[in-house]
């Protein structure tokens, strides 16, 4: 089953209300996906800084914090929930992310940007929303998955999105067939990988692509013929926002586009109390077809 919800705001005055919006559109899915949840938004960035996000489970975050300064300098930290975002120049995030796996093994680094937070958990979708304060969030645009877990066990690192590179982040509907084979090129060409989860290797594959110089539109054209199986791709990276249905297209998918705003569901209720939804450009994406919008 699971659940895409995906917001792309074009109005500047809506982005103080995207993370409530989102959040309806991803409760509203919780029965298409109920072990587990997460999202993406991109919201404000701060020029020559990325931000971390690390996942801190059993542990004292603030004294995990402290020892991680010890080694990277002083460190710019938010905490919700489990979930801490930490800001630092954009020369020191590999410095960071080595000290993670050398003094805290057990932390994991959930995603990174310059604007997107990531945050997944296990339970339901309105209650993992709930403890993340999804509501009180604004950006520009954001994506979010309920999981219904089909192919793995139910665990965090399953949950939705995945994230292989800087500012881009995937979730998927489906199922790909040949994710092994693409999983062994991806080792090959340096990625690597933290679940065994075919959605992982779809947003290694888009981060290869783009690595390559292909721009999120061509990468997921070429995806098309490199990605064998029934899927619907959302993608965010740090200006854009795309759509993409396999060929045979099987998998419940609908878009709404007016001035303010583009959003996608995995089925029509969840954008059903969306702002000015009654006047929207309401339809189903094309298969095959890639719907990709930027923000320049």
């Amino acid at each position: 089953m699971c659940g895409i919800a995906g917001l792309f705001l074009k109005n500047a005055a809506l982005e103080p209300q995207l993370g409530a919006m989102l959040h309806r559109m991803i409760e509203t899915l919780s029965d298409r996906g109920p072990d587990s949840a997460g999202f993406a938004i991109y919201g404000k960035g701060d020029r020559g800084r990325i931000k971390v996000t690390l996942r801190i489970v059993g542990g004292d975050a603030a004294a995990t914090i402290a020892e991680l300064e010890r080694e990277v300098g002083p460190l710019h930290a938010v905490t919700r929930s489990n979930h801490v975002i930490v800001s630092v120049a954009t020369d020191l995030r590999e410095r960071l992310v080595a000290a993670v796996a050398r003094q805290a093994p057990a932390v994991e680094v959930v995603g990174s940007g310059a604007r997107m937070e990531l945050y997944k958990e296990v339970g339901l979708p309105g209650d993992v929303a709930r403890r993340f304060a999804l509501s009180s969030m604004s950006g520009t645009h954001g994506i979010g998955h309920t999981r219904m877990a089909t192919e793995s066990a139910v665990t965090t690192n399953g949950a939705h999105p995945f994230s292989t590179g800087l500012d881009q982040c995937l979730v998927h509907n489906g199922s790909l067939s040949n994710h092994h084979a693409v999983r062994r090129v991806l080792k090959r060409e340096g990625l690597s990988f933290a679940t065994d989860n075919d959605s992982e290797v779809a947003a290694g594959y888009l981060t290869w692509r783009m690595r390559e110089g292909a721009g999120l539109k061509q990468a997921l054209t070429q995806s098309l013929s490199d990605l064998d199986g029934f899927y619907t791709f959302v993608v965010g990276t740090e200006t854009g926002f795309a759509v993409l249905r396999d060929p045979i297209a099987c998998k419940p998918a609908v878009m709404a586009e007016t001035d303010d705003y583009v959003a996608f569901g995995s089925e029509y209720r969840a954008l059903d109390a969306l702002p000015g939804i009654a006047n929207a450009r309401v339809f189903e994406p094309e298969p095959s077809i890639v719907y990709a919008w930027e923000r320049h």
